[in-house]
């Protein structure tokens, strides 16, 4: 398996009452964003009382950015989940030392 060298965290603040149809976005881009984002490794949702996250691994800091730009992001994720938030989110790349 390769390494981990980015990750991408996007933080969300999505009401109680909307969890359930941002976790089926989740869940639904989940395996294709594995199968055909180039470089991505891991994807997980990490679900806070204040907020929710999504954590996504990367072999390099470009893939990371590069999937921000992506179709699937752009057409599909953040279109799913727009509706969704109570304030913009907050998206935060960062490169492992």
């Amino acid at each position: 398996m390769m390494k981990i060298n980015a990750y991408l965290e996007i933080t969300m603040k999505i009401e109680a009452a909307n969890r359930p149809a941002a976790a089926k976005v989740y869940t639904d881009y989940r395996e294709p964003f594995l199968e055909t984002i180039e470089g991505a490794l891991t994807k997980d949702l990490l679900i806070r009382e204040e907020d929710v996250q999504v954590l996504h691994g990367f072999d390099s800091v470009e893939h990371a950015q590069s999937y921000l730009t992506s179709e699937m992001f752009q057409n599909d994720v953040f279109v799913g989940l727009k509706p969704l938030w109570s304030a913009e989110p907050d998206v935060k790349i960062y490169s492992v030392a």
